[in-house]
């Protein structure tokens, strides 16, 4: 018996019974439709998570105050241990260093005509847009000059500007009010977006000395304290010896002992990011393991519809036996059956996952179908077929002929 005799027998049986064949790959379909789905989806968050953190600077360094970790020792921004000071002395000592700003906040109700909105104000320096890689849609950023002489001047990003305004509107040379000062609109943030509960859009830029003298009340001379320090290193590669560099430099500056945990803590991107793909990697080994368990019960599934299919065609074994067909007639017929059944399965269960992606997208989420896994995942699937179809080939191909046509 050739090769394409046995698939036009698969066909006919097939069709002879289209719902059991199509509820037999409803397993086939769901566990390759998991498979793609699940890893979409991860590749999508994956794909956001690092855009995220490429928006902010894949070689930045967040130093933020905080007391050790001692039996008393506060979290990360549980005391003011960070000055102006501290940020110009990265500035001027740490070689890798291409650029620093220092940064205090606070959160307050911004008035605009007879609109207002409670909103994150963030003091900062007039090198931000390169430390917090932001572009302005309308007008400029402050200037140096402005934050040294105290300014009351604002620069809005476009949450702030939709609430108070209007959604699109040319705002530069308004007014807005923080607590109770008026405040110069001078420019306007480009959408960064939101990231989980924290939006960056809805934020109030303006000088860091305008923030401290005016708006966060901290006190006067050298040790006026910040929230936090932003530094950008040369590159990602540099960033762990620009962290050592910014490390001793601090410890030396708050006089502290060797035998002292350190009042700071420094956050590197490039750390989030590998701790970020870490756990990808494990939400896709996870995602991926539960879906290939459906896989291998859609398996068994076909094994078992299969086993079924041998008991009711015993007696038209028998008679292709008793016509001179061979046991590996018999089992290549069986097994093509098997295997059609998964690759149908398969095919359909492609279509199923990618339209999981495509629909999610419809949501707002990330998907990103990768083409490496669509293939193995219908490769899986062929296996399954192959491998789960072999005991009732076996068992079909084993038959005894006179004893298969007695059979009623």
């Amino acid at each position: 018996m050739s090769v394409w005799e046995a698939v036009q027998l698969c066909f006919e049986a097939i069709l002879a019974n289209r719902l059991r064949s199509a509820l037999t790959m409803l397993g086939i379909i769901f566990g390759v439709g998991a498979v793609i789905g699940a890893v979409s989806l991860t590749a999508g968050a994956r794909a956001a998570t690092l855009a995220r953190f490429e928006a902010m600077g894949t070689n930045s360094l967040r130093i933020m105050p905080g007391q050790g970790r001692g039996p008393i020792g506060g979290g990360m921004g549980s005391a003011a241990t960070l000055t102006l000071g501290d940020a110009e002395a990265i500035t001027k000592e740490c070689a890798g260093v291409t650029a620093v700003s220092p940064e205090v906040s606070t959160r307050a109700q911004v008035k605009a005509g007879s609109n207002n909105t409670s909103t994150s104000i963030q003091g900062t320096s007039d090198n931000y847009p390169e430390v917090g890689k932001i572009t302005l849609a309308q007008g400029r950023f402050f200037t140096a000059d402005e934050s040294k002489r105290r300014r009351k001047v604002a620069v809005l990003g476009p949450t702030v500007v939709e609430n108070l305004f209007g959604k699109g509107e040319y705002v530069v040379g308004e007014k807005i009010r923080i607590k109770g000062m008026t405040f110069f609109i001078v420019g306007v943030c480009n959408a960064k977006g939101a990231m989980g509960p924290f939006d960056p859009d809805d934020t109030i830029y303006v000088p860091i000395n305008t923030a401290i003298y005016r708006l966060v009340g901290a006190s006067s001379g050298p040790r006026d304290t910040v929230n936090g320090i932003t530094a950008l290193a040369a590159d990602m590669d540099q960033a762990a010896q620009v962290r050592r560099e910014i490390t001793a430099l601090l410890r030396q500056r708050h006089r502290l002992k060797d035998s002292q945990d350190s009042d700071f803590r420094i956050m590197a991107a490039a750390d989030i990011i590998q701790s970020a793909e870490e756990t990808n990697k494990i939400l896709t080994l996870l995602f991926s393991s539960i879906a290939i368990v459906s896989l291998l019960v859609g398996g068994i599934g076909i094994m078992n519809i299969m086993l079924v299919s041998v008991t009711e065609r015993t007696r038209e074994i028998g008679l292709r036996k008793a016509l001179g067909a061979t046991p590996q007639d018999i089992m290549l017929q069986f097994l093509i059956e098997s295997l059609t059944l998964s690759l149908a399965g398969g095919v359909v269960g492609v279509v199923f996952g990618i339209s999981i992606a495509f629909v999610v997208r419809l949501f707002g989420l990330n998907s990103s179908v990768s083409p490496p896994w669509v293939m193995l995942a219908f490769g899986f699937a062929a296996a399954v077929g192959i491998v789960f179809g072999l005991l009732p080939a076996r068992k079909a191909a084993d038959l005894d002929p006179v004893e298969a046509l007695r059979y009623e």
